[in-house]
């Protein structure tokens, strides 16, 4: 009864009864009680499929229990509050958990031995050898590709924002978004008729390096255009009517006042191309051996290396694609961290 009253608004007060701060803790507590008891009495085994009945039973509870007490408007507030939550819940809980699983997976031969040694001596599917080849070619590769596509990419989102006018603009603008959704494989079948077949050329870490510059331009164009748009055309202005030239203004001060978020696309690109496989198959094939001369013979990567090891099929490789995939992983994620120091570092002081 007490609760009953509390749920009550009081005499002359404007405001309509409310349920308690503590209401949705109890009702996804409840709706993954209810998800559990429905899938064992249905006999589900599937932990998606008890957690997908405990997600519709909060939606709907909310729902319910908020129409009754506070209304049908507030009762619509919550259940977009429910469903906002419950979509954040069905991004993350997947990603925590292939995180969780690499980690767990990865430590057990994730050692410095694993990182400064290769596979030259060691059979795959005896236990040993490490990923020393593999992340010397991937270092490279990356490099390479990001070496090429940045100033490609960069000079051509200035062109499009600050120069790029009628047919040619909009021509560019057109080639970029079909790039943008090229398959991977694509671009290394490109580069194999022309580098490989057409030109005589053989596999190397550079080939495949052009590849995955094809994958990354369009990412660096894009990012990179949306970043100068966001640069006020006061700036701009007030630097031409000081009678400073366009490529001036365009270089002392619409890049540094977007450095940031140009760095951040850049790093996104190259997360991007880190994990590609296709390419690298197709052009660089892999080797056991360190081959730290990217423009000849065939070379290792960490995405080829995971691709290896998982096909061996031994105990010992799957270890090794584990610790592999967690490097990969732990690579990308030191790239991230520079980007966001690097745009901190580079962007403009504001205030006074």
């Amino acid at each position: 009864m007490s609760h009953a009253r509390d749920a009550q608004p009081a005499a002359g007060s404007l405001r309509g009864a409310r349920l308690p701060r503590w209401f949705p803790w109890a009702a996804a507590a409840g709706s993954v009680a209810a998800g559990l008891a429905v899938s064992a009495a249905a006999g589900l085994h599937s932990d998606i499929q008890w957690a997908l009945i405990a997600a519709a039973l909060f939606v709907l509870g909310s729902y319910a229990v908020s129409a009754k007490v506070e209304g049908p408007r507030q009762a619509r507030d919550r259940t977009a509050t429910s469903l906002v939550w419950v979509a954040f819940l069905l991004a993350v809980v997947p990603l925590a958990s292939l995180a969780w699983e690499t980690v767990e997976q990865g430590v057990k031969v994730l050692d410095g031995y694993f990182l400064s040694h290769s596979m030259g001596v060691v059979a795959d599917s005896e236990p040993g050898g490490g990923i020393y080849h593999a992340i010397l070619g991937t270092l490279e590769q990356v490099g390479l590709a990001t070496l090429m596509s940045v100033p490609v990419g960069v000079l051509t989102a200035v062109y499009l924002v600050e120069y790029g006018r009628g047919r040619l603009a909009r021509a560019v603008t057109f080639f970029v978004d079909v790039m943008t959704g090229i398959p991977s494989i694509v671009a290394g079948l490109f580069i194999l008729s022309l580098w490989i077949l057409i030109l005589g050329m053989g596999y190397s870490g550079f080939a495949g390096s052009m590849a995955l510059s094809i994958l990354m331009i369009p990412v660096v164009v894009r990012s990179t255009e949306e970043m100068l748009k966001l640069v006020p055309n006061e700036l701009r202005e007030a630097s031409l009517a000081l009678g400073v030239p366009k490529w001036r203004t365009v270089l002392k001060v619409v890049l540094p006042t977007s450095i940031g978020g140009i760095t951040t696309g850049v790093m996104l690109a190259v997360a991007r191309i880190t994990g590609e496989t296709a390419p690298v198959l197709l052009l660089v094939w892999g080797t056991n051996f360190i081959n730290a001369n990217p423009f000849q013979d065939p070379q290792a990567s960490l995405p080829m290396y995971i691709y290896l090891q998982y096909t061996n099929g031994s105990d010992a490789a799957y270890d090794r694609a584990w610790a592999a995939a967690l490097t990969l992983i732990a690579f990308i994620m030191i790239l991230n961290l520079l980007a966001r120091g690097i745009a901190r570092w580079k962007a403009p002081e504001t205030g006074r």
